[in-house]
């Protein structure tokens, strides 16, 4: 949302200051919502919006990170961006008031997905933490092992047919991977979570050879809203997947990159099959909550 600034004169102001004094209103009554001072509000920590599942799509730049908050409070950080969104995701967590995360998922080791899951889980209390069977040779996946031994955690695999005990009105379940490859996007966890008749399907880096793996699988892929798998790349959200999701909303988390994410043929794609789009790099960090009937979207801009 964008927020529109305005001007006030110095008599205004003081004339606002003279009358909630001698009425004992807060200055905030009398001050335009643009210039009111932001207010957080979490239902992790606050109890807000509660009975509501929030899914919360971070703005980290070129990389990726959702955070869901369920309706009892529980929360699950999938992802945390890249090694220079360590900060920036410490700072959203407590934005967002949550001191703890029942459940950490690595989707696969790739930096701009396991990046600052390192220092989240140093500085955070953490329940469970699920990643697939896969590793990586970079000091990025070293020093996220060495933060989950620190921790005293063990790792559990993520792959399909997982089921997570999570929130207890939320059915959580991992998808893939469904074989094994070397292929660290191909291993990606894809986790569908579904509230009531809402459902999301948050897909990693998943490709078109894991894609095509899951639609065969039988697994019920259907889902209201898909994170777009691997930052919009062609490699990934083919046609037959897409059809197997039928997805009323999209979210791509992309950033400034030279890759061409999200690409023309993707788009195209989505358009054709009439999805609503949203996008990190166009529209920040967005929320899309449900009752479990209907959803509410929020944009940053």
């Amino acid at each position: 949302m964008i927020r529109q600034k305005a001007r006030w004169n110095v008599v205004s102001l003081l004339l606002i200051l003279l009358c909630s004094l001698l009425s004992g209103c807060a200055l905030d009554d009398f001050m335009p919502a643009d210039l009111q001072p932001a207010k957080t509000t979490s239902l992790a920590s606050q109890g807000e919006g509660a009975d509501r599942l929030r899914v919360i799509f971070l703005d980290v730049g070129q990389g990726a990170s959702q955070l869901l908050i369920g309706p009892t409070g529980k929360t699950m950080l999938i992802d945390a961006g890249n090694n220079d969104q360590e900060e920036a995701m410490l700072r959203y967590l407590q934005a967002y008031g949550v001191n703890r995360l029942d459940i950490v998922i690595g989707t696969h080791p790739d930096a701009d997905h396991i990046g600052g899951l390192d220092r989240v889980i140093d500085q955070l209390d953490i329940g469970e933490i699920y990643m697939p069977r896969i590793q990586s040779n970079t000091k990025t996946f070293e020093s996220l092992l060495e933060s989950i031994r620190d921790k005293g955690l063990k790792v559990k695999t993520a792959k399909a047919g997982v089921e997570l005990v999570w929130d207890e009105q939320v059915q959580a379940k991992i998808l893939a991977p469904v074989t094994v490859t070397d292929d660290n996007n191909n291993m990606s966890a894809v986790v569908k979570v579904t509230y009531g008749e809402t459902s999301f399907l948050l897909t990693g880096d998943a490709e078109s050879e894991s894609e095509r793996a899951m639609v065969e699988s039988g697994a019920n892929l259907r889902a209201d809203v898909l994170l777009v798998g691997h930052h919009g790349s062609k490699s990934s959200t083919t046609a037959r997947f897409l059809n197997a999701v039928k997805p009323k909303y999209a979210v791509i988390q992309v950033g400034d990159n030279n890759y061409g994410h999200p690409t023309k043929t993707v788009l195209d794609r989505l358009d054709k099959q009439r999805v609503e789009v949203f996008r990190n790099d166009l529209q920040g960090t967005m929320e899309i909550s449900s009752d479990g009937r209907e959803y509410e979207i929020t944009t940053e801009r």
